[in-house]
């Protein structure tokens, strides 16, 4: 098993170009139990054909969708929901799955690779109420049109086609959910 585990940080490593596999292994020996996937969720939330997004106070302040990980004893849609608020102060309702990714799947582009895997959902959010209002996970948060996107998005969190698809299920409602 620990031949195995020094195989992976290796592999992992060379993705990275780090030559200092002890990060990796603490890594590694972080996660026990049964391997899963973990649940992050992310909220469309939208008006008037602009999406909201917020700026990260960690990543070097890139954009992305609010969200973050799925809490013990949350649904997925009250999860998206507190994400949303928490994130970005706006209060927004969950009216349909959008999207379920594999964040660790080479065709969505997530960069950095990320050892574990990561099921993303995404949700298409009603804005209910709120306001902007930045957290400790945030420093902002604004509407962007789909031609208006910043160039500086947290690739690790969302990806442009992401959030083009995004844009399609918006101006599309009966589009199908998305998977894998």
């Amino acid at each position: 098993y620990e031949q195995v585990e020094r195989i992976v940080a290796e592999m992992l490593a060379a993705q990275t170009g780090s030559e200092d596999l002890r990060p990796i292994l603490d890594l590694l020996r972080h996660d026990t139990g049964y391997v899963t996937p973990k649940t992050d969720v992310r909220g469309v939330a939208a008006r008037d054909g602009r999406i909201l997004l917020v700026r990260e106070t960690m990543d070097e302040g890139r954009w992305t969708l609010p969200g973050g990980w799925a809490d013990p004893n949350d649904t997925p849609s009250q999860a998206v929901e507190r994400e949303v608020r928490e994130e970005s102060g706006y209060e927004a309702r969950a009216v349909k799955l959008i999207g379920v990714y594999d964040r660790s799947h080479p065709r969505h582009a997530h960069h950095p690779p990320y050892p574990f895997h990561i099921y993303k959902l995404f949700f298409l959010c009603e804005v209910v109420g709120g306001g902007p209002t930045a957290s400790h996970e945030t420093t902002g948060a604004r509407f962007f049109a789909e031609d208006e996107l910043p160039e500086d998005l947290s690739l690790s969190r969302v990806t442009p086609s992401q959030l083009a698809r995004a844009f399609q299920h918006m101006r599309h409602p009966d589009l199908p959910t998305d998977f894998d």
